[in-house]
């Protein structure tokens, strides 16, 4: 069964298509991100930017991590039930938070690292070209083995005129902007929503999506990042077709996209097929259902993704949310339980740690650089607090017989 209407034109596809050539092809944009990703590689550069001490002393902590091996051993523990945990973690916001972190769980000696770390921060030209990103990713890709670090690239960061001229003379598009500094063009914002534009995809207008799919690729030629969060339909149409032929790019859906019930999961399902792969995957990676999910609907959807055939693709549910994200003491944990009872697999991500701290806001993702700066020891705490709760509760998982996974530096 076709669709009764294609979700991209043939101008949509031909603007896609020639944006990735003006960054050298999918093959380029794939070996480049592979280059990028290597720790000599990285290593270097933060050395060249002035971020090497921060490595040196981020690989020092990494030496006295807790393993899950020891906890197993002590607490006598047995993961043989179906239904596995992958631990997930938000809020790791550059190089100076992620470091004091690393420094806390160091000093504890009992929390285990989280497998995925997410980062919900503005893609400026400056983080991303300046060292700070690649050295954030160095500490957790490299130095702590986070399977996977998710960057978000919001449409309304303001960027060089040269950036914009660049994307409006490969694409022909025209992007209605206006100039918060000399120098610099940003997306006039005309909706509601966050200070940069498409948190939850209110502010991807006309044909902004071009602007997401070129932040992404700057990010991911320059750091090999390649794993963005992706919270609007447009976008992930887009990204889906983009990627296509990119193997090492990769999405998570945002929770904000509203996958609240199985009727829009299969939307999203719907879009992942219609631009699949040659092997049969899709550039989808997660999806994270929406908090609203009862555990019986979060299974229902895991079910509908097993018969749509599509391999690869991880459920997530939050655990705990910051208090202006939603419904104030959320907790799903005992529904996470459920779920895992029933041998379902799920992905446990803490936006919080439950607990009312300063910087435990959404606020707290888009302060200024300066600001953020100033405040990376309080925030490297809060996001320290989110990894202790949710080393916590993957230990309980695991006293439940269910297997939970943790970053590399977590193993022996």
């Amino acid at each position: 069964m076709s669709l009764h209407y294609k979700f991209l034109s043939s101008k949509d596809m031909k603007q896609i298509d020639a944006l990735k050539e003006s960054y050298g092809g999918a093959k380029e944009v794939s070996r480049t991100i592979d280059l990028m990703r290597t720790y000599e590689t990285r290593k270097k550069i933060a050395n060249e930017k002035g971020f090497g001490r921060m490595l040196e002393e981020a690989e020092q902590y990494a030496k006295r991590f807790p393993k899950v091996e020891d906890f197993i051993k002590k607490e006598k523990v047995e993961c043989t039930k179906p239904g596995v945990a992958t631990t997930q973690v938000s809020g790791f916001q550059g190089a100076p938070i992620t470091l004091h972190c690393m420094k806390r769980v160091a000093d504890d000696g009992t929390t285990l690292v989280p497998k995925e770390f997410i980062s919900v921060m503005a893609l400026t030209e400056d983080y991303v070209l300046n060292g700070e990103l690649l050295t954030t990713l160095a500490m957790s890709e490299n130095i702590m083995k986070a399977d996977k670090f998710c960057n978000t690239n919001l449409v309304g960061t303001p960027l060089t005129k040269n950036a914009y001229e660049r994307l409006e003379k490969v694409t022909g598009e025209k992007f209605d902007t206006s100039e918060p500094a000399s120098g610099m063009r940003a997306l006039v914002l005309k909706n509601m929503g966050t200070a940069y534009g498409n948190l939850g995809g209110v502010e991807v207008a006309n044909n902004n999506h071009l602007v997401y799919l070129d932040g992404i690729t700057r990010a991911a030629v320059n750091t090999g990042s390649n794993f963005f969060l992706n919270p609007s339909w447009s976008t992930i149409v887009a990204a889906c077709y983009y990627a296509r032929d990119i193997k090492n790019v990769m999405f998570k859906i945002s929770m904000l996209l509203s996958t609240q019930n199985a009727i829009q999961f299969r939307m999203l399902l719907n879009i992942m097929k219609e631009y699949i792969r040659d092997d049969g995957t899709t550039p989808i990676y997660e999806v994270n259902l929406g908090n609203g999910q009862s555990p019986e609907m979060f299974i229902q959807c895991s079910e509908d993704l097993k018969a749509s055939g599509i391999p690869g693709v991880s459920l997530a549910a939050h655990l705990r949310i910051n208090p202006d994200l939603g419904l104030a003491n959320f907790d799903w944990t005992k529904n996470a339980h459920k779920v895992l009872a029933s041998g379902t697999n799920v992905t446990i991500k803490y936006e919080s740690d439950g607990t009312s701290r300063p910087m435990d806001t959404m606020a707290a993702y888009f302060l200024p650089k300066e600001e953020r700066l100033a405040a990376a020891t309080q925030i490297g705490d809060v996001i320290y607090y989110k990894c202790v709760r949710c080393s916590n509760d993957a230990k309980e998982i695991m006293k439940l017989g269910h297997k939970a996974t943790f970053a590399g530096i977590s193993y022996r």
